[in-house]
């Protein structure tokens, strides 16, 4: 019996058609895996499954998810976190994660100058829903691109980029094309952009370590599809520790006339 294999013409390209026809054949195929998605048993003889590529700059990775979690598709990540993706789908142990939880992220190389951006994940309430949700604030004023000026152009260039003004917390932001959240077996790993060269995505913000959430977040951003990101100055947002108090300070950005956001849809995993 042929194992119920999704494979899009993406992975196809990336594979090769003899060995996507090997796939979906059984050759190459397993009887059962854990979803890279969910993390949990899934079988290829009993419910549709979609084969995830994760490519790297010089190695790929060909994981299993169940089609009702993510669509078959090709994940591109760098070197060093498909290095990790490797050892979480081998077996790795995650580390614990409490919710928010924050890390500092690598420099978007256009636009930040010296500063790091650090990214905290929580879930927001908007209407009856609670929604995945990550917080940008950078760790010092950003200047546009070849200004000599002290100014912080964040918020200016977020808005070029299609990020919205939020007048209420409780309305969902509009979507900016062309951007996304990069989650890879359940962890996340980017904010991605599209290449001002080829449209290709790219890293906007990257995870110096793919950061754990906890299984409330990824099981909201599963059943939407989508992740809100909020952006603020520095110094309008701070870490804080719980949900609640994540909110209050975003309640204040927004009184304040400093918080931006899109919607993206979730890249990956």
């Amino acid at each position: 019996m042929s194992p119920l294999l999704d494979v899009s013409d993406d992975v196809r390209a990336e594979i090769g058609e003899e060995e996507a026809d090997r796939l979906l054949a059984g050759e190459n195929a397993p009887g059962t895996y854990d979803c890279t998605s969910c993390r949990t048993p899934g079988d290829t003889q009993q419910e549709r499954t979609s084969t995830v590529l994760f490519v790297g700059e010089e190695t790929a990775v060909l994981a299993f998810a169940h089609a009702t979690c993510i669509p078959s598709q090709v994940v591109p990540v760098s070197e060093e976190q498909l290095q990790g993706a490797v050892r979480s789908i081998t077996g790795r142990p995650e580390e614990p994660a409490s919710q928010p939880t924050t890390g500092a992220g690598a420099v978007p190389e256009t636009e930040t100058g010296h500063a790091v951006l650090g990214v905290t994940c929580g879930q927001i309430l908007v209407g009856d829903h609670l929604y995945p949700a990550l917080v940008v604030e950078p760790s010092a004023p950003i200047a546009r691109p070849g200004s000599s000026g002290p100014g912080d152009d964040f918020l200016p260039l977020l808005t070029e980029h299609g990020f919205a003004p939020v007048g209420d917390l409780t309305e969902l932001p509009p979507a900016v094309p062309g951007w996304s959240v990069l989650m890879a077996v359940g962890r996340l790993h980017a904010i991605l952009q599209p290449s001002p060269d080829d449209g290709r995505p790219a890293a906007w913000w990257r995870a110096h370590e793919a950061l754990p959430v906890t299984e409330g977040w990824r099981a909201s951003a599963t059943q939407h599809n989508t992740v809100l990101v909020y952006a603020a100055p520095v110094g309008s947002i701070g870490k804080q520790p719980r949900e609640d108090l994540l909110r209050e300070a975003l309640e204040k950005a927004v009184a304040g006339g400093v918080l931006v956001a899109a919607a993206m849809p979730l890249a990956g995993t």
